[in-house]
């Protein structure tokens, strides 16, 4: 599975990475699993956070809206 590395911007910032300074991620998205919600069997009423992972060393970066 190949994945599109893009450049991003977040609240008007350019995205590098923090590790090696590389700009371009590829974009998932990744459920914020609680214990509660775990225990409940409803882990599908979790947040979901915007991962960008780096194209050259897999860094990922976790953002969450509001």
């Amino acid at each position: 599975m190949s994945k599109k590395l893009e450049e991003y911007e977040i609240n008007g910032f350019k995205l590098n990475c923090p590790v090696c300074g590389y700009n371009r991620f590829w974009f998932r998205r990744t459920l914020m699993n609680t214990r509660g919600a775990t225990f409940l069997g409803f882990d599908w009423a979790n947040r979901e956070a915007d991962n960008y992972v780096c194209g050259r060393c897999g860094y990922v970066m976790w953002f969450m809206s509001e």
